[in-house]
């Protein structure tokens, strides 16, 4: 049974269909391995990104607000609790100073991230992170300080963290323990033959 409605679709869809080019063929072939597993792939990804120099794994997604008066504060498990005390009462050298005021996030971001992978390289145990208070950042109050706070969450070579004493800067600064160097024997040696 013929209907003229079917006529009309198919004219105007040939009409609508009238500049559409074929597409080339695509010669390639996919080969499935199944032995190239999903783990197998983001372990591979995860390494190529580990030894690109570039590569920095602070993310910008997740932050939880603090306030610019909030202490912030975090202790890994089986760190002792006089070596967090000295940590929170500023007792510990400062073998380095990163200041973030001035830069914009994403500058904070890269500069937080490189100057921590180095000074644990170089074997630096005690940093203190000038973040400021941020009493009147956008989109909110304490945005730097709130994503200095996430950010050390994320690197495993950071094991305490905790606000300064008001004499390093109070609540616009940070002071950050760094676990021990595998190397840090080797560093000492070094540190030790230079004096």
């Amino acid at each position: 049974m013929h209907h003229p409605q079917y006529d009309d679709d198919l004219r105007s869809f040939m009409e609508e269909m009238e500049d559409v080019q074929r597409i080339a063929s695509n010669d390639k072939v996919f080969v499935y391995n199944p032995n190239d597993s999903v783990e197998k792939k983001a372990k591979r990804a995860a390494l190529s990104k580990e030894k690109d120099p570039l590569f920095n794994p602070l993310s910008m997604e997740g932050v939880k607000p603090v306030k610019p008066d909030d202490f912030i504060a975090f202790q890994q498990p089986g760190i002792q609790d006089g070596v967090f005390k000295n940590l929170r009462l500023g007792k510990y050298d400062i073998e380095q100073r990163i200041t973030l005021s001035g830069a914009p996030l994403k500058a904070c971001r890269d500069l937080l991230f490189q100057s921590l992978k180095l000074a644990h390289e170089k074997g630096e145990r005690a940093l203190l992170i000038q973040h400021g208070k941020g009493e009147h950042s956008q989109p909110f109050p304490a945005l730097k300080k709130s994503y200095v706070n996430h950010w050390l969450a994320e690197l495993d070579f950071v094991i305490a963290w905790h606000t300064a004493q008001p004499m390093h800067g109070g609540f616009g600064a940070t002071y950050v323990l760094l676990k021990k160097h595998p190397q840090q024997k080797l560093i000492n040696r070094e540190k030790n033959r230079k004096r």
